[in-house]
């Protein structure tokens, strides 16, 4: 393209901040890493020594045990409860609205405890007809309620309030037309919402369940406080024999990140399983979009081109 008899040069935009922003951003970097690298007082080798120590690993495996049975118990929960709310009848409907309300009100540090202790109140715990019926089955609290179970139950109904938000949001983003045509095809309100709905809301429900599972791995460490051996727990119990707590609380922390990693990596391809027919580009991973904008070169437009 000429304006007159001159051709006009394209000049590529220039972005002089981002490589200064990159240039301060890599360099504290590498400064941490570096202070981290060479301080006397941390003890690389404890760590080395400690990380595949059969005492954490033991931790780790009931780490990923708990995160997968509470998600597990929290997605159906969630999933029920979110059916609930969007009950015609109130009472149904009520019910869900109290019991997402009470859980996701109360911290789920509080909820453990309550489990733990729920013996100092109800020693013995029955199922039977209610209003002072005959009991078919019971027992003691402490022998069905181990610190494992109440470990479960605090961080699985917790979990279930929130996943019932996120199920009822999936919900929500399904176009009312398919519950109408389901219904003009004779199908239930349960098979409307098993065949036609739930399929078409996993991909606003999977996004948030997948962090919802990173935040679960985390917030399992909390159980240590009834004095239960995950990994947090565990760490704890070596560091309270050789005082090298900073050091095993890198060797818990590293376990976390490799993990989080991991669940991460792994919501990122199931997502992008349940955009196909949705959207003709998926986004790239943070990986994929780092490496993709650091080794672009972008060729500059030619004399006569515009």
């Amino acid at each position: 393209m000429t304006h007159g008899s001159e051709p006009v040069k394209a000049v590529p935009v220039r972005h002089p901040w981002r490589w200064v922003t990159a240039a301060l951003v890599a360099v504290f970097a590498a400064n941490a890493l570096w202070s981290l690298a060479t301080e006397a007082r941390l003890d690389w080798d404890v760590v080395g020594e400690y990380l595949f120590s059969e005492q954490i690993v033991d931790g780790l495996m009931v780490t990923l045990m708990l995160t997968a049975v509470a998600m597990l118990m929290g997605i159906v929960l969630g999933v029920v409860l979110a059916v609930m709310w969007l009950s015609p009848n109130p009472l149904v409907s009520g019910a869900s609205w109290f019991y997402i309300w009470l859980f996701r009100g109360t911290p789920v540090l509080v909820q453990l405890l309550f489990w733990f202790f729920l013996a100092s109140i109800y020693p013995h715990v029955s199922i039977g007809i209610p209003f002072g019926g005959p009991e078919l089955v019971g027992g003691s609290s402490k022998d069905l309620i181990p610190p494992i179970v109440a470990a479960i139950f605090g961080l699985g109904f917790n979990e279930g309030a929130y996943m019932a938000e996120i199920v009822r949001a999936g919900i929500g983003s399904v176009d009312e037309g398919q519950e109408e045509a389901a219904k003009a095809l004779g199908l239930s309100r349960m098979q409307t919402m098993r065949r036609i709905v739930l399929p078409q809301a996993m991909r606003v429900i999977v996004p948030p369940t997948g962090n919802e599972t990173i935040s679960m791995l985390k917030t399992s460490s909390l159980v240590s406080v009834i004095a239960y051996a995950e990994l947090l727990y565990s760490a704890q119990l070596i560091y309270a024999r050789n005082y090298k707590t900073i050091e095993l609380l890198v060797v818990a922390s590293i376990w976390y990140l490799a993990f989080t990693t991991v669940l991460t990596v792994g919501q990122y391809y199931l997502e992008r399983y349940f955009a196909r027919g949705s959207s003709r580009y998926v986004p790239p991973s943070r990986i994929e979009y780092v490496f993709r904008n650091l080794f672009r070169h972008r060729r500059p437009a030619s004399e006569g081109e515009a």
